[in-house]
């Protein structure tokens, strides 16, 4: 040994400005909710190195289907308004509503949350909006990892990303291969301005100087902007369970215009009948704060439709009513046509 060794000061994890009891208590203050999401299927969950999950037996021939997200920049004004409790939801949302449209049943759910410095009020509101937005969906939080990083983030800040995994028989895959002309195109209502295109809205909130706390059509500003993004996975399993489903679309960023195309093919146009959805007072207002086209505001955000849905044209009555029933505001929002040749594949007329 070098006798200099000796004389160094020993430098723990605490030293280092790692909170180790703070995350202990985080996770004993969330495990009831994440208990409220646990499945039959779930082997072994929160704790342990890895979660074990069993394909669940309805299953004849399971297909897995993955998906990651984040909230984006939605994330910065949570920090701004110090208010959490929501984006746990919109991250759960945006993962499971995506491998929804591929006809995938979430199973389970796990959450990567990073900062600086943890505080356990903040973070457990996160996580408790994480487990809130499994419940939505049916999914089982197994797992995830809180990571304490001093000097990554500033103070008051973090991370946020999720990961789903789902399953979906393999002869029940939707991926709009049988979606014809004369097919009918379903809007599912969305809550707001979900999670997409938060630069600009926060751009548009420091242009306007609009209050946060000012009143918005009855509600403060702030809960209209930080609306969480909406959840359509027991509806919508239940609509593919009961009638021949053909695409579906998760709206978010490229909004209407880019996302509904994901799901066409090549042959055919989704026309979308201006004036069939309600166009929710928010989108009205930052296209009049930042003076932006129609064109832009469409492939930009949902503009008040969170999911579309594809299917004949003999099933569309029977699909609305019973979303409806489910709870979804639903729209007849346009029609399946053939593709001109040079024709974007949705074109809103």
């Amino acid at each position: 040994m070098n006798p200099s060794d000796s004389a160094k000061t020993s430098i723990s994890y605490r030293d280092a400005g790692v909170d180790i009891e703070a995350g202990d208590a985080l996770v004993e203050d969330i495990k009831p909710f994440a208990k409220r999401t646990m499945r039959p299927e779930v082997l072994a969950g929160i704790g342990g190195f890895g979660s074990l999950f069993e394909v669940p037996k309805k299953f004849k021939n399971p297909v897995l289907v993955s998906g990651t997200d984040g909230v984006g920049t939605k994330l910065k004004l949570a920090f701004q308004l110090n208010k959490h409790d929501t984006v746990g939801i919109d991250l759960v949302a945006m993962c499971v509503n995506d491998i929804l449209v591929q006809g995938a049943e979430p199973l389970f759910f796990l959450d990567y949350f990073a900062c600086g410095k943890l505080e356990v009020g903040a973070a457990a509101q996160v996580i408790k909006g994480i487990a809130a937005g499994c419940e939505q969906a049916g999914c089982a939080l197994v797992g995830g990892e809180t990571a304490e990083m001093p000097g990554m983030y500033p103070p008051g800040e973090y991370d946020l990303a999720g990961f789903s995994v789902g399953a979906v028989d393999k002869d029940k895959i939707i991926d709009g291969t049988t979606i014809a002309p004369g097919d009918v195109v379903l809007g599912l209502a969305s809550s707001g301005a979900h999670s997409n295109g938060y630069s600009l809205v926060r751009k548009l909130i420091e242009v306007s100087g609009i209050a946060m706390d000012s009143d918005f059509h009855g509600r403060p500003f702030r809960d209209v902007v930080m609306e969480p993004t909406r959840i359509y996975v027991k509806p919508l399993l239940k609509l593919i369970e009961t009638l021949p489903v053909k695409g579906m679309a998760h709206i978010t960023g490229g909004g209407l215009t880019e996302n509904i195309p994901r799901v066409l093919p090549e042959g055919v146009t989704a026309e979308l009948k201006r004036g069939s959805w309600t166009i929710p007072p928010l989108f009205g207002w930052m296209q009049q704060q930042g003076n932006i086209s129609d064109a832009e505001m469409l492939r930009t955000f949902n503009c008040g439709i969170g999911m579309a849905v594809i299917v004949a044209a003999e099933d569309a009555e029977r699909a609305t009513a019973l979303l409806a029933g489910e709870g979804e505001q639903v729209f007849r929002i346009g029609v399946i046509r053939t593709r001109a040749a040079g024709e974007h594949q949705t074109v809103v007329a």
